[in-house]
């Protein structure tokens, strides 16, 4: 089954790309990796989750605002080689959580990432991955995310 047909089967959809706000590209390929600028869960333009985890923003959302940011690495791995049927594994996840002080459930929260990952490319989807605690993101969002992508 064709990944973005694995997306809708999930109720999801992949988005457009997100413009970038600065000087840079949403996502790299170098060799057979491609690289995604760090991602959040603005959806086709609209921010989703804002605030500090345990604060404004529950353990669960923030679980949702991680799948949302891997969806917007999805759309700029698009964007990047044409079709997310090239990839053969996801490599490496970085998780940023924009959190109070003694946060401490930051995998928990990456795992919206991490799931969504695994249920569209199964074993080739399992990846190194750190899960940081931070106390600030642009615009207050609640996760940022990068990720590195083996593709054909």
């Amino acid at each position: 089954m064709k990944i973005e047909d694995k997306l809708r089967a999930l109720n999801l959809e992949l988005p457009q790309p997100p413009k970038p706000v600065g000087n840079y590209r949403p996502a790299r390929q170098v060799g057979n990796l491609v690289f995604t600028s760090g991602q959040t869960a603005r959806l086709n333009g609209v921010r989703r989750y804002v605030g500090k985890v345990g604060k404004e923003v529950s353990p669960e959302d923030a679980y949702l605002s991680a799948r949302d940011s891997a969806l917007n690495c999805l759309a700029c791995v698009k964007w990047a080689v044409g079709d997310l049927d090239r990839v053969r594994g996801v490599v490496k996840a970085l998780g940023f959580v924009n959190c109070v002080d003694g946060f401490e459930h930051q995998p928990a929260v990456i795992n919206g990432a991490s799931d969504l990952i695994e249920k569209l490319w199964g074993e080739a989807g399992a990846h190194a991955r750190s899960a940081i605690g931070v106390n600030a993101l642009p615009s207050n969002v609640s996760v940022e995310l990068e990720m590195i992508f083996e593709v054909e």
